[in-house]
């Protein structure tokens, strides 16, 4: 590894100077940032600091709301149309989540922040749509006398209204409580897309398990039955729908989390025209055959959701690739402080390379070695953002002691992760690969051949 000379031109003045390696002592670990001093807590407060009890909390509520939900939905269902419906409303989630998943690969956000926006939508925000949704038509109808006009009125305003602000609840309690995971516009499609898959899920159990039902009452089956239809509309026509809409809520927030901080206006009006927009892309998704006669649904979808959808999808595709670009951008200063070899920030900003490299590390070192490789670009990832972050001046009041953290986390994995992506950076032409000698290991450039 070259010793740093100086700091590249790039690199921020204080107070976010970029730390030099001592060459005197290669070998020793950077020291992690020394935890804050805690001021004397109660027990109460003490007990709530603790991981598992916080975890083990939010896990009872979402299985509260899990069998409230589930009971109601089979009690309007019945046991056969809810068996039905939950077998073909699984059909497209693991799909579904599998495209979020692929779009967060730069810098994949934690499991549990997916898993319990998942759990809020399927679970908590269903509960409260189908409750909130139930009592708002009911007290229409009590109030016009007129049950229809009261339907129509609930699935245009009172339903988009409802449901998007409770898949937006989730979003909003990881952008405030997960505020390190959440740094931009795709943190928000991820956590918006796996939140709207989950509450489309419920919510389709429920249609298809009363598709059934009607089918199973007139006797009906085969491609012309209800249960045909809905399935048609929901699981093959538009199983996007909910995604596209509450992803509108998620850019919002991921726009207001690349804001200075100080611009706390911004913050709070970017994810409420997020949500406004959701709502009113819900609203016309629904309304569509009222407003526009019995073929309407097919305008609206040819028309408009299926060019917004594309739109969408390019746009945070371009965003990826933009991270990626900040990545080869960022993390030069650190190659040239000493931190990384030279490289490996081309390596990083490469998804090709990146893979390449876990293949070298789990052929050449094992399984574990693979792990190691593949923490080593997520920290690495998230340093280059963090600095990123410095150049517009969003970064938190512990940004030096998170760059220690991260530095001190990518020392402890380097053994095995450098050579690995530096392999993969030559393997895929990002940097020239030296003439051959006979004291060179391709496989191993820290290594001379035996």
């Amino acid at each position: 590894m070259s010793e740093p000379s100086q700091l590249p031109s790039t690199a921020p003045g204080p107070p976010y100077p970029v730390p030099v390696r001592d060459p005197e002592r290669p070998g020793e670990l950077p020291a992690p940032p020394a935890p804050p001093a805690r001021a004397r807590r109660t027990y109460a407060a003490r007990l709530w600091r603790s991981r598992m009890v916080r975890a083990g909390a939010v896990c009872l509520l979402l299985a509260l709301c899990a069998l409230v939900i589930l009971a109601l939905v089979r009690e309007q269902t019945g046991t056969p149309g809810f068996l039905v419906g939950l077998g073909l409303a699984t059909l497209p989630v693991p799909l579904l989540l599998a495209a979020f998943r692929w779009l967060d690969r730069v810098e994949p956000g934690p499991w549990r922040n997916l898993l319990f926006a998942f759990g809020w939508g399927a679970f908590a925000a269903a509960l409260v749509a189908i409750l909130a949704n139930s009592f708002a038509t009911r007290w229409i109808a009590t109030a016009t006398a007129d049950p229809a006009s009261a339907d129509t009125l609930g699935a245009t305003v009172i339903a988009p209204v409802v449901e998007e602000s409770a898949k937006a609840a989730a979003i909003l309690l990881i952008f405030l409580f997960r505020r390190r995971d959440f740094n931009g516009v795709v943190d928000g499609v991820v956590v918006a897309g796996f939140t709207a898959t989950g509450f489309a899920f419920t919510e389709n159990i429920l249609y298809l398990g009363n598709a059934f039902g009607e089918d199973q009452a007139f006797g009906t089956s085969g491609l012309g039955s209800v249960t045909a239809a809905t399935f048609f509309v929901r699981i093959v026509m538009s199983p996007f729908a909910h995604p596209l809409f509450t992803v509108l809520t998620g850019i919002g927030f991921g726009i207001a989390a690349l804001w200075p901080r100080r611009r706390r206006i911004r913050r709070v009006l970017l994810p409420l025209l997020g949500l406004l927009l959701a709502m009113g892309m819900h609203a016309l998704w629904n309304g569509s055959t009222t407003l526009f006669g019995p073929w309407g649904f097919y305008a609206v979808y040819a028309a408009f959701m299926v060019p917004a959808f594309g739109l969408l999808t390019w746009w945070t595709i371009w965003t990826r690739q933009r991270e990626l670009r900040t990545i080869a951008a960022q993390l030069p200063a650190y190659a040239v402080a000493g931190w990384l070899t030279q490289p490996e920030p081309r390596a990083l900003s490469s998804m090709r390379a990146r893979t390449l490299a876990r293949d070298f590390a789990r052929r050449t070192y094992g399984r574990p070695a693979a792990h190691a490789v593949s923490e080593y670009e997520t920290y690495a990832t998230s340093l280059a953002f963090l600095r990123h972050r410095a150049h517009r001046g969003t970064a938190g009041p512990d940004f030096v002691a998170r760059e220690r953290e991260l530095l001190h986390r990518l020392w402890a994995r380097r053994e095995v992760a450098a050579p690995s992506l530096t392999y993969a950076a030559r393997a895929t032409g990002r940097v020239a690969v030296p003439p051959p000698h006979r004291d060179y290991d391709v496989f191993n450039p820290y290594r001379a051949a035996p």
